[in-house]
């Protein structure tokens, strides 16, 4: 890493005797943004001053390259991949208990944007590997951001690494290119002068995709230009999971600048079940950047102030991650000195898990799912929609 990356390092009190953990990071100052919108969703709403300190971010979301070096050195295995428990989803049908994950799978012609059922399903042997279900590969796909992660995989890869999920404070931060107040990550023009800046949907979602921006799913995550940070892909391309527990509002602005909030961590994880399904207690995090399935008719979601609920049971194969790394935060000489306290921040706890992992290399079980927003379905519908669903 560069000279005043390690300079920063040690005057930051982070511990390192690695090279390799700023490789491909950017710096950010920090300092106090706008944070939100009211222009668009509610769920944006309203626009408050945050305050954020100094990190790194990763300058593109990981990889599939990169994500199977910690498969390979670790022996993970994703939620994707392991079989649900039949006492983690009360009514499944057995033959649908499993491994996979959802899959996007467009109708032939225009259908009822309100049934997302029309374009979301769920295919057996779906996985990072698979994309596409059984028979599909990431051959070719390297540099191609990795999909089909649940938050704990996500999780699991960022402490393997020595870094954090970012918090949608940080994510919407680095997004905005310090460009405070603009609609995109790059001014106020979707694609100024006609040229596309980030891989969403051109055309009628979910039917008719026109390429306009070269790509019908996933793109390599340098194939459009950064934000003024440096930063690749922060809008489009895939969903990034965020460390925040999801609310459908952001708070107040702050009355005076002494009062403006410094380092934002969400609300609590009880504050993010489902209103809409009380009886069904699962988590759901922030998503943040849009994706390639974003379009003007649907999901106008491309945009830095852009978020969306997101149940951490549920993988798809349009949300991926990034890494930060923040002041003080330790970064282990080996990535194989995993701790008792990695153990309990991969195995995390409830949500019908396992209360802990027998060893870092095996997620554990599974969470009974949470009805999703328009453009997610969770893996709870394997009750719901059991016979519907491909055997």
């Amino acid at each position: 890493m560069a000279r005043d990356s390690i300079d920063a390092a040690v005057s930051w009190g982070i511990a390192t005797k690695r090279n390799d953990v700023f490789n491909d990071m950017r710096f950010l100052p920090g300092g106090t943004f706008a944070m939100g919108s009211d222009k668009h969703y509610p769920e944006e709403a309203p626009v408050h001053r945050v305050t954020v300190d100094a990190f790194w971010i990763d300058a593109a979301p990981v990889t599939n390259a990169e994500f199977r070096r910690f498969v390979d050195e670790t022996g993970y295995v994703t939620f994707a991949e392991i079989a649900p428990k039949a006492e983690d989803y009360p009514g499944a049908l057995p033959h649908m208990l499993k491994p996979g994950s959802l899959v996007f799978n467009p109708p032939d012609g225009a259908v009822n944007l309100k049934d997302w059922g029309q374009w979301w399903e769920f295919r057996f042997g779906a996985n990072w590997r698979h994309p596409n279900g059984r028979g599909s590969w990431i051959k070719g796909l390297d540099d191609h951001p990795v999909v089909h992660v649940a938050y704990k995989d996500a999780e699991a890869y960022a402490a393997w690494a020595g870094k954090s999920l970012p918090t949608e404070a940080e994510w919407e931060f680095a997004a905005r290119g310090g460009l405070d107040g603009a609609e995109f990550a790059w001014g106020d023009e979707l694609m100024p002068g006609g040229q596309p800046m980030a891989n969403t949907w051109q055309g009628e979602f979910p039917h008719e995709n026109l390429k306009l921006d070269g790509y019908l799913r996933t793109s390599p995550v340098r194939a459009f230009p950064p934000n003024g940070y440096g930063i690749f892909d922060m809008i489009g391309n895939v969903w990034e999971w965020t460390s925040d527990w999801y609310v459908p509002k952001h708070p107040a602005d702050a009355a005076k600048a002494c009062c403006i909030p410094e380092n934002p961590r969400g609300p609590r994880e009880e504050q993010s079940y489902d209103p809409c399904q009380p009886q069904i207690r699962i988590p759901r995090k922030v998503l943040k950047g849009g994706s390639h399935l974003c379009a003007p008719n649907y999901c106008r979601r491309y945009r830095p102030a852009a978020r969306h609920p997101e149940p951490v049971d549920t993988s798809t194969n349009h949300v991926g991650f990034r890494c930060v790394l923040r002041k003080h935060e330790t970064v282990r000489p080996n990535r194989y000195d995993v701790t008792d306290a990695d153990l309990r921040l991969v195995s995390g706890g409830g949500y019908g898990l396992e209360d802990r992992v027998a060893s870092y290399t095996r997620h554990a079980g599974g969470w009974a799912g949470v009805r999703p927003p328009p453009s997610h379905l969770s893996r709870r519908h394997l009750a719901n929609w059991g016979s519907a669903l491909p055997r």
